[in-house]
């Protein structure tokens, strides 16, 4: 079978659907490498900072690797703006979904809340209020996300900060991103909760 027969889904067999998934669990493994290749696009991205988007999350996982994070954390950072391209508005959704399956939910809850917590240090320029992640203090990782903002993200748009380059972190893309997909080892139990 080089295709199934069903035009729609719900006329697909058994068959048809095992033959599916051993194609997409295939094109799974996958992962790493399309994770790699959409960082390289970051370099010609957003344009107007002194360093490119690529050398800013390449500048952000390196400071929370010097920072002793641990490589789920350092991963999360170094994909933190991945969505720049596909998803300007919105783009710490976009890269907590990526990460979801495969962290624990500390980092995904970071990374997903990263953009409103980054308003903190330019939106009452344009308006905005400044003050507006406090409506996550009570939260228990809101601390964790404070300190990746003022760390790690805002801190990293300086061209002379000494940045390892995208070859250093790949083996840590390759072993967070080929993890079996929502094992609880990684991700503990499965919580069903849209503010991940």
């Amino acid at each position: 079978m080089k295709t199934v027969a069903f035009r729609q889904m719900k006329d697909g067999t058994r068959e048809e659907y095992e033959y599916l998934t051993a194609h997409e669990e295939e094109y799974a493994k996958g992962l790493p490498d399309r994770v790699l290749h959409a960082l390289q696009q970051l370099d010609n991205s957003l344009s107007g900072y002194q360093v490119t988007r690529l050398e800013h999350s390449l500048q952000t996982a390196t400071r929370a690797e010097a920072d002793g994070a641990d490589e789920e954390m350092i991963v999360a950072a170094l994909i933190h703006d991945i969505g720049d391209d596909l998803a300007p508005f919105n783009h710490s959704q976009y890269a907590a979904s990526i990460l979801r399956p495969y962290v624990r939910p500390e980092v995904t809850w970071v990374i997903n809340q990263h953009g409103l917590f980054q308003n903190y240090y330019y939106i009452h320029h344009l308006g905005g209020d400044r003050f507006e992640r406090e409506k996550h203090k009570e939260h228990p990782w809101y601390q964790s996300c404070v300190d990746f903002c003022e760390k790690w993200d805002q801190a990293s748009f300086d061209p002379d900060y000494p940045t390892r380059p995208l070859q250093h972190f790949e083996p840590m893309v390759r072993r967070i991103f080929t993890r079996p997909a929502f094992d609880p080892q990684f991700v503990g139990e499965r919580i069903d909760d849209d503010s991940l």
